[in-house]
Order: C-alpha cells, then structure tokens, then sequence
C-alpha cells in the first residue's frame, strides 16, 4: 500500500495497528511532515519517505493500493495526483479515500489558513479518475456534503480499443 500526503503518519499507525501484515510505504511533499511521521513511525514496519503526490518516484504498477486521506485539495492540480496515483497501481488496484468538497465552510477554513488549495467537485473528481484510466466505483458525499468518500479500481486487464 502507498499512502500520499501523510503527514505525521496517524494513518499509516492506525492501519498498521489494524492489520499489521500489510506493507505499507506513506509520503509527503513536506520534509518536516516526513521527519516528524519518522518519530512517530519508529519501530513500526513503514517506510516512510518525501514525495510530491504528482510525481511519485516509484514503478509504475507498483502497489496494489493507494490511500488518500483529506490531501488531495491541497494539491492544486490534483487530477495530476490522481493520474500518479493510477500510474503506480497494479492491474485490479483500487485507489481509496476521502477528502474535502468545495463547499462554504471549507473555502472559509483554507481563507483562515491561507494554505495552498483546490477543493474539490464530485464530477470533476469522476471526470478526473475516468482520465486516469481508473473505474470510479464509489463516489459518496458525507458530513453533510462536506466530504467525498472515493474507491475507485485500476481495470485488471487493458482494454485493446482496436477491432
């Protein structure tokens, strides 16, 4: 499993205390987040390592999962995270997890912040996956149509368009 945008690793802990026997890779752009994941990862089996979610630095068909918990709205030109996300999976790869919609409460947390953002629109999300090559199986809104809960899967075999 590769998890992007990481941060300090409370997920990547969480899913190893859940079910240890995965192996598990998790990346931020940000060093200090990568640094500080480190400390809190120590001892646990994670390795832990600096990438930007728009240019992963691994094989493409790499793993068979990849986790995206409330980060891509911080990568601007996400649609280029999700197409990485799609290049490192394996054939029947899923691509899972949930982040922030445009909506007023969150256009007003990222104005009191001031961080880097572009929220995010169920159907350019779905138009995104498409253009990735991966199958939007799941996209849910929640908390009040604040969130979006996505799984969407990478085809098992490619298609051959030609006749």
């Amino acid at each position: 499993m590769l998890e992007i945008g990481g941060g300090s690793g409370a997920m990547a802990a969480a899913i190893i205390e859940s079910n240890g026997q995965v192996n598990l890779t998790t990346t931020d752009i940000d060093l200090a987040m990568v640094q500080a994941a480190q400390r809190s990862l120590a001892g646990l089996p994670i390795e832990t390592r600096q990438a930007d979610a728009a240019a992963l630095p691994f094989a493409d068909g790499s793993f068979d999962m990849v986790l995206s918990f409330l980060m891509l709205h911080h990568v601007v030109e996400w649609e280029q995270a999700i197409a990485e996300a799609a290049r490192v999976l394996r054939p029947g790869g899923s691509f899972v997890g949930y982040d922030l919609l445009s909506s007023r409460v969150a256009r007003w947390i990222h104005w009191v912040d001031h961080s880097p953002h572009r929220l995010i629109e169920v159907a350019a999300f779905r138009a995104a996956l498409e253009q990735a090559g991966l199958n939007p199986l799941r996209l849910h809104a929640t908390a009040g149509g604040r969130v979006l809960r996505f799984v969407a899967q990478k085809p098992s075999i490619a298609v051959n368009d030609a006749s």
